[in-house]
């Protein structure tokens, strides 16, 4: 009788590496998405958001939605930078 070995994750994907990311977002005040989502919401359930996050970066089902252009003025000039925002959470 043969053993099959559970399957890997095609992408490796440290799941401490997801969570200091949404650490590093929560200390820095991220800014919600273009869903609307604040880092807040996000936290109330943030171990299983993270998870479902991980998972489909690991597993190479998370394709990243459209993202917010913000626009941040600077001081003495016309033109603004603008900033990429990403969403925290996977859908």
């Amino acid at each position: 009788m043969s053993e099959s070995k559970p399957k890997a994750k095609p992408f490796d994907v440290s799941k401490w590496v997801v969570w200091e990311a949404y650490r590093r977002v929560k200390a820095n005040k991220g800014a919600a998405g273009v869903d609307g989502v604040s880092v807040e919401e996000f936290g109330k359930d943030a171990q299983n958001n993270l998870y479902k996050l991980w998972n489909g970066l690991s597993s190479g089902s998370y394709f990243p939605p459209p993202v917010k252009a913000v626009e941040i003025p600077k001081s003495g000039v016309v033109v603004s930078e603008s900033w990429q925002c990403p969403l925290l959470r996977t859908g």
